[in-house]
């Protein structure tokens, strides 16, 4: 017998579409990761790596130069103070840094409260850690939350929260009245949250992003996760990191030490160019981003697809309950993958309740490869099974 935890997830949903994707030769707009090269100054940053080092081992909770870029660069936009030394954490990857943080915190039967709809992985960071997942619904279409509900799930004795803001899957920006009642039940509970934020800086205007971290009473409490996957465009360099106040990083250094280590040299180096990046970066990035989502959604009006628009991150939830004649949403995205030819994501894989009908779309890509896939998706209603 295997351990009993297995039992209670499967495979990645995600991952899985990708990979009948790729069978299929269909475009992919399942799995979040861009079609396009990262900034040419990280590309020549890496050949320089590779040509000059550090090729062993680095300090096991990261570089010292790619530590203290970050401490500035984030401390400039959350408003705390971050010491390098003592308030980060540089990991493989923001879902390492998640899973470091639950495991810190948590003690098995702990519980732990996650919004539904929720990136998949953190139900499993929570079985992983032997705790317990309470999930709040939020409710479409503005997945706003019930402030009744959530006070609910803390008062059953919480001992963490998992908040990701922007939100996959819905885009969701949590608003400041939203995240100030967050940070009320947080203090008043005494309750640790872990936040992701991994999409920081993919915000479209009029919407703002505010960490939960640079709230009254919030920096000893929270702890912020997030990487450079997605701001830079580097999902195969695994680069994430935590920060934190020093006795939560200290606990989260131990478990880290042993999960992998230490995240890859060459690689610290390299991203550190990006690090360096001033606020023009940033500023053309949400830029990029806005007119891509701008063409998406354009090209689902005119297919005649209803959806959520999304204040944040890079995806759109696309309502399919109006036309969908299968059994289960996993059955439909296998068949758009070999009949129409476009990967998403089954919004089962997010969705604890099982009323809604979503697939999720993501459109961090290139104008043709959006455009390709509005094209095929537009034969979507005709080749539907009657």
């Amino acid at each position: 017998m295997l351990a009993n935890r297995l039992q209670h997830f499967s495979d990645s949903i995600i991952r899985r579409m990708t990979r009948i994707a790729n069978k299929y030769n269909a475009i992919n707009l399942s799995q979040g990761f861009p079609d396009f090269d990262p900034p040419k100054e990280l590309i020549e940053a890496l050949k320089q790596a590779a040509d000059n080092g550090p090729h062993q081992y680095e300090i096991t909770w990261g570089s010292v130069e790619f530590r203290q870029l970050l401490a500035k660069k984030q401390q400039k936009l959350m408003n705390i103070a971050i010491n390098p030394d003592e308030n980060v954490l540089v990991t493989c990857g923001s879902t390492e840094a998640m899973m470091c943080a639950v495991m810190t915190v948590c003690n098995p039967k702990d519980k732990v409260i996650i919004f539904s709809p929720f990136y998949e992985n953190y139900g499993a960071d929570a079985i992983l850690s032997d705790a317990e997942p309470i999930y709040v619904p939020l409710i479409p279409p503005t997945f706003t939350f019930d402030k009744q509900q959530l006070r609910a799930a803390f008062e059953q004795g919480a001992k963490a929260m998992i908040l990701c803001n922007p939100s996959n899957p819905c885009g969701k920006v949590f608003n400041r009245e939203e995240l100030e009642y967050i940070a009320q039940l947080a203090i008043e509970f005494n309750t640790y949250v872990i936040t992701d934020e991994v999409y920081e800086h993919i915000i479209y205007a009029p919407y703002q992003h505010i960490y939960l971290a640079s709230l009254p009473g919030m920096d000893k409490l929270t702890i912020t996760c997030s990487s450079l996957s997605k701001t830079y465009s580097i999902t195969g360099w695994r680069l994430g990191h935590i920060i934190a106040d020093k006795h939560i990083i200290d606990g989260c250094k131990m478990i880290h030490d042993f999960l992998t280590v230490g995240a890859a040299a060459p690689l610290q180096k390299a991203a550190c160019a990006g690090l360096a990046f001033n606020d023009d970066y940033y500023q053309q990035l949400a830029q990029t981003y806005s007119e891509k989502r701008k063409l998406f959604l354009a090209g689902l009006d005119d297919i005649g697809l209803s959806y959520y628009e999304p204040q944040g991150a890079y995806y759109v939830l696309v309502d399919i309950s109006s036309f969908n004649p299968f059994a289960t949403d996993i059955e439909f995205c296998e068949w758009l993958i070999k009949e129409v030819g476009v990967a998403a994501v089954p919004g089962s894989a997010f969705f604890k309740e099982k009323e809604y009908r979503y697939i999720r779309f993501h459109y961090a890509k290139k104008e043709q490869t959006l455009r390709s896939a509005l094209s095929r998706l537009s034969t979507l209603k005709e080749k539907l099974p009657c």
